[in-house]
């Protein structure tokens, strides 16, 4: 296996302080995609296979504590063999403590999958891709475990956090980040972009498409930083001055945008892309 990226290791260092952030975030606020509201951003993704005992592989990649694939074990189809891959330690610790022990779960890096070619049906992932170094490499061993006409399904960050609470939120952050010089990038610039996923996927996949998955919840300013902003990566690089200051001046601001029950309502753009191996 190859020396983890700086970006890497930060991202391992994370995920062992701060486990389920993900499933935190994202687990509980109802997710809409196509005109159907889903109970989760989860339960959108996990859509994306089909709801039947037709003989199925699944594979998670970045699966995190296991969130997406115990919402498709709980439908507890015949023939639905299941497997998840993530890097973290802490986060497959918590993932093997509530899965079936039939549910496979690997820690390598999406770039070097030791899973054999041509051997899975459907590939989902969810808020992971877009934090990877070296995408050409994870979409090229993506497209290798797959069979011919095979499933990649993930959701990635998309719009992000929606007006006015994202401006909001940047105008305080952006100058704490500069006084901080924090310069660490995590993921390749074009999976910012539905184009630029576009164009990575064009040279294996075929069938590209794009779906927005929108987000909206109604919540206190101070329980949205606790459960939200609070573990987001650009928070955790701060000092803890930094963090302190950003929350003060978050809480300020958006105590301002509340309504007269002190709610704030706040919506976020998420990506759901498909495609099929050719």
């Amino acid at each position: 296996m190859n020396a983890h990226t700086a970006a890497e290791a930060y991202l391992l260092d994370f995920h062992r302080r701060v486990v389920s952030s993900t499933s935190i975030a994202f687990g509980s606020i109802p997710a809409s995609l196509n005109g159907t509201l889903h109970a989760s951003s989860y339960h959108a993704l996990a859509s994306m296979v089909p709801a039947d005992n037709k003989a199925l592989s699944v594979l998670d990649i970045g699966c995190g504590d296991g969130h997406l694939l115990s919402l498709l074990a709980g439908r507890k189809h015949r023939g639905l063999r299941l497997a998840g891959v993530d890097m973290s330690d802490g986060e497959l610790d918590v993932a093997r403590s509530v899965l079936p022990n039939d549910i496979s779960l690997l820690k390598e890096r999406a770039q070097e999958l030791s899973i054999a070619t041509g051997t899975i049906d459907v590939v989902l992932s969810h808020m992971a891709l877009m934090l990877m170094d070296d995408i050409e490499q994870v979409l090229s061993e993506i497209h290798r475990i797959l069979r011919p006409c095979g499933t990649l399904a993930f959701i990635v960050g998309g719009k992000g956090l929606l007006e006015p609470v994202r401006q909001l939120y940047l105008n305080e952050l952006r100058p704490i980040l500069r006084e901080e010089k924090i310069s660490l990038r995590l993921g390749d610039a074009r999976t910012s972009t539905g184009e630029g996923w576009r164009t990575l996927l064009s040279s294996s996949f075929t069938d590209c498409k794009l779906a927005d998955v929108d987000l909206e919840v109604s919540t206190t300013p101070s329980e949205f930083w606790d459960f939200f902003l609070s573990t987001t990566y650009d928070v955790d690089l701060l000092s803890s001055g930094g963090q302190e200051k950003l929350r003060e001046r978050v809480l300020a601001i958006l105590a301002s945008n509340c309504d007269h029950n002190g709610n704030l309502r706040v919506g976020c753009g998420l990506q759901l892309i498909t495609a099929r191996s050719t």
